[in-house]
This record gives C-alpha cells, structure tokens and sequence, in this order.
C-alpha cells in the first residue's frame, strides 16, 4: 500500500512538474492619467507592480494612451508615447483616440514609439500595405515560450482618416492568425480596442465570435474601448479580459505551458489594484513622470459643494450628477429645448471643494464646440433609444425618461417627457449638442443621417470654456440623478 502511494505522489508530481508559467500585463485606455488620483493609479504604481513581479513578462496596451489630459493634449499624445516608452511596453494596439490629433499626429506616435504598434487591420489606403510602424502581429519570446500577439485597431477613429483604412476586423485576425500559425507559437494573444460589452444577446460582436469560431487557436483575447472590467470570462475556452481605464488597474494573464510539448495548457487572469498605499511607487518612474507635468493649469476657477460623481447612486437612476452638470451648462450657453450630452466625452467627475482647470480639461479633455438645429419628434425619440444601449450613452438636460430592457437587451416601454410634457413625435424641437455629436461622430451617428445644414455651429467656445464659464455662477450643486430611469 505504501508502495502504491508512492508511486502515485510520483505520477502525479511528474504530471505537474513540466508545467511552464509565463507573465502577461495588460493596460487599457489610459488616456494619459500618468498621475495617481485619490491615492490609485499612475505609472509609477504600475512600475511598483511590474517591479515586485517575476523578472521576465510582456507588458501591452489595449489603445486609446494618447489624449485624455492635459499632458496628452499639449503633447499630442508625444509624452504617452514617453511614458509608455519609459515602462518598456512590448506592445500596443491602435485605439480611436490615436487619431485625435489627425494623421500626422498619428504619424509622429509611431515615429516616436519604441514599442510595437500592432493593428493587423490597419492598412495604406491607397497602397494596402501596412504604414511604416505599425505590424499586424508580433511573436515574443519569454523564457523559452512563443507568445504571439495580434493587434486590431478600433474601426471609428475620433478624427477622419483618408491616408490609412481600418477594415473589418475578424477578417484581418484570420489572416494574421493563419501567418502566425505558420510559426508554431505556444500561446497566441489578440489585443483589441474593442470590449466584450458589445456581445451581447441579439446583438453579437466580433470580439465574442473570437471564442465562438476561434477556441483552440487563440487563447487569450485583451480588451478596451468600453472602459469595462472583465476578468477571467471565457469564450470556447479563450480567456477574456479588459482592465478598466485610467491607470487605476492592471490585468495580471498567467498562462500555464506544458514544459515538455510546449503546448497551451491553461490561462487565468488577475485584476490588481494600483493602490499606492499597497504598491508603492517606482523613484524613477515617478520623477520621469513629474516632469512632464504641465504648468499653469493648477489654478482654481471654481468650487463645488460636493463630489459630482460619474455614476448615480440611487438604484435605477441611469444617469449621472457629472454628465447632467454638462448637459445644463451647455443649456445655460444656449437656448434650446433639449440639450445632449454623449457620456464619453466626460472623462472624469469633479472633487469636492476648490475645481482646478486640470479637473476641467481632465473631465473635457476634447476641443468640441457647439452646434444647435431642429428635430423632429421621432428622431429624438429614435436617438434616444439608441442611446440607451449598450449602455447609457447620452446624458440631457431638457428631456426626461424612463425605460425597461429585456434579457437580450431590447428596449421597452420608453416615455420620454420635454420639460414635463410627454414627447410629441410631429413637433419639432430645437437641441444642442458638442460638435463631435452633430458631425455624426460616435454615440451621434444619428445626426449624420440628417439633411446636411440641419445643425449648425453656435459660437466658437469649446465645451472646455462653456464648462469652466459656468463655474463662475457660484458654487457649484451636484445635480440630482433621475433624468433617465430603468424601471
């Protein structure tokens, strides 16, 4: 009997021991938060945690690093581009925000990254070809394992393009993945700015036919975009996951390989916090930071009463005091009956106490201005609709709503009421939106459906200004949350 027990502690530890372990960190959608806030996040954080780990990793970026702050604005997107050069990155892929500063800057991203830059769906348009800078994959080696990693760009850049073309991007991993196959790798990776929130019920997404169709030949699919958290979700086998936005986390990939095969064994993921009391910081890292901060933005240009969060804390209430404080301010600039606001474009929320202009260009990081025109009705009703999935992406002042969704995510029984009167589909309505929106960029694809000239700029000031102007009322109140309501 005893002899038996041996020998199956030996067969077992000979079946554990060939195992290998290899170490993959993910960021995404930094926007250039180099900084801590509240005491999380920051590179030097991340550094803490890189430095603390096991020697040798892949370090990757799911996109969207170049614009979000000052330091990013002022730069366009050069001093991420340092950063990341100073974290020693393997890799990023293209977000929509690369393209924020058009297509030089784009250029001078790449000219100046020392990382690669992976975008297997990112071409020359008038060649095919793929732009100097830029692979549609990379294959590593990390202590003796083969991690191939294919990038894929996100399909709506923030500002047009002409001299390169981003295609469809399934069918752009298929090729690369067939190439890379080629090479025998162990693990293979797919980095994407594009997030696992778009898959959903009724509504499938590319990211999610990644497992659907590709379980087996891609292990690990890193998402972004979404600003969403997802650990340790599996498709088909493949492991997803996405790591939140502004540097407040970073995703820990353990892949287990056979030591003997080399083949793929299994992959688990790990949110880790970058909580600088638990972390620390990196010296080094921290000083390079430090001095890329930009001067005279810490001016205080007004107050607030209480924190204006980003997400409501009332159940049911879909709407935010940060999102509804940009609605009224850009309804207290102009007169129109309704005024939208796309989520995305506040960043950040505001503290509590002094509002310095950091917090306003770090909440409206963006040069919109404003555009007014008339609608009718049904298209408000239609633009609200949509703006209700995948989730809450339009904020408003003017205009109130309530709404149920289903399993599969269908939209219910919407009311919508202007300034207390149920929505007239026949009448016509004036509204305001950033210049973004009304161009028919992003959450206002809508508006670019509408008889060109329907909207027209209104001024010159930059939403930036109109929000730092409104500050100059008195101290600011949190708005109260239940403009949009779940029921």
């Amino acid at each position: 009997m005893k002899k038996l027990f041996l020998l199956l502690v030996f067969l077992f530890a000979a079946a554990v021991l060939p195992a290998k372990t290899t170490i993959i960190y993910h960021t995404s959608d930094t926007h250039g938060f180099f900084y801590p806030r509240d005491g999380k996040g920051g590179f030097a954080a991340l550094a803490a945690v890189l430095h603390n780990g096991p020697r040798n990793y892949l370090l990757l970026d799911g996109g969207d690093f170049a614009e979000g702050t000052v330091e990013t604005q002022r730069s366009k997107g050069l001093k991420a581009v340092m950063m990341l050069n100073q974290l020693n990155y393997d890799a990023a892929t293209v977000g929509n925000h690369e393209f924020a500063f058009k297509e030089e800057g784009f250029q001078d991203i790449l000219n100046q990254a020392q990382f690669a830059v992976l975008a297997a769906n990112l071409t020359l348009a008038e060649t095919g070809k793929y732009p100097s800078g830029v692979l549609p994959y990379k294959i590593f080696n990390i202590d003796g394992v083969k991690v191939a990693v294919i990038g894929l760009a996100n399909q709506n850049p923030t500002k047009p393009i002409k001299k390169y073309h981003i295609s469809e991007p399934f069918a752009a991993l298929q090729k690369a993945l067939s190439e890379v196959e080629a090479q025998q790798p162990a693990v293979v990776v797919v980095l994407a700015h594009d997030s696992l929130a778009d898959d959903r019920m009724g509504h499938p997404n590319y990211i999610g036919d990644i497992g659907r169709m590709l379980g087996g030949r891609v292990h690990v699919v890193l998402g972004g975009h979404a600003h969403k958290i997802f650990q340790n979700e599996y498709r088909g086998g493949v492991l997803f996951a996405e790591s939140g936005y502004y540097l407040k986390y970073v995703t820990k990939v353990t892949v287990e390989t056979d030591d003997q095969s080399g083949e793929f064994v299994s992959a688990k993921s790990e949110l880790i916090p970058l909580d600088i009391k638990k972390t620390g910081e990196n010296k080094e890292v921290k000083k390079a930071a430090e001095a890329l901060r930009e001067s005279g933005v810490d001016d205080v240009v007004g107050q607030t009463s209480a924190v204006l969060e980003k997400t409501a804390r009332t159940a049911g209430h879909k709407d935010s005091p940060a999102d509804n404080w940009v609605a009224d301010a850009l309804c207290r600039e102009v007169q129109a009956d309704v005024c939208i606001h796309n989520t995305g474009g506040a960043r950040t929320g505001l503290p509590e106490g002094e509002v310095i202009r950091r917090d306003i260009i770090d909440l409206y990081p963006f040069d919109d201005t404003i555009m007014t025109g008339q609608v009718s009705g049904a298209f408000l009703e239609q633009l609200v609709k949509a703006g209700l999935t995948p989730w809450v992406r339009l904020a408003y002042c003017g205009l109130n709503l309530s709404y149920s969704q289903t399993e599969d995510g269908k939209i219910e029984k919407l009311k919508i009421w202007i300034h207390g009167k149920r929505l007239n589909k026949k009448a016509m309505y004036t509204v305001a939106i950033n210049s973004y929106m009304g161009r028919g960029r992003g959450e206002g694809k809508l508006f670019g459906t509408l008889p060109q000239g329907t909207m027209k700029p209104a001024g010159e000031k930059t939403m930036r200004q109109i929000l730092e102007d409104d500050l100059k009322h008195g101290i600011l109140n949190p708005p109260p949350t239940g403009r949009i309501v779940e029921k």
